[in-house]
């Protein structure tokens, strides 16, 4: 259903040596990168995520109440991830653990103050 995410940065080059090896831990890669964006995705076709200048010319802001999930194959893999994103600069805003039944996560920012969420669903 969802074919990619986005969200703003207010510096693109700071953004880019954060999430690109965050998302290597995640098997993603830049598919595509311009002057004002740039694309990350798996090799399997799935969703991608991105990260954009504003178009409209007006200052980045981060959009309250916004954030994107991203799905990690287990728990360590969450573990790591977020421990991966305080390490490259990000802020912690939940460290892993169970939320509800089966649902292992963990919050942080990027650099920009965007929030993501990593997560597993333990079948």
């Amino acid at each position: 259903m969802i074919g990619y995410t986005s969200l703003g940065t207010a510096d693109l080059a700071r953004t880019t040596a954060f999430y690109d090896p965050l998302l290597a831990e995640l098997a993603a890669k830049q598919i595509m990168a311009f002057d004002d964006f740039i694309v990350w995705a798996n090799a399997d076709g799935g969703p991608a995520f991105s990260i954009h200048v504003p178009e409209n010319g007006k200052p980045y802001s981060v959009g309250n109440g916004v954030m994107v999930a991203l799905v990690a194959k287990d728990s360590a893999q969450v573990d790591a991830i977020h421990a991966k994103a305080l390490e490259l600069g990000g802020a912690d805003e939940g460290k892993p653990g169970f939320r509800a039944e089966g649902f292992y996560a963990a919050y942080f920012r990027d650099p920009d103050g965007n929030k993501l969420n990593i997560h597993h669903m333990a079948g």
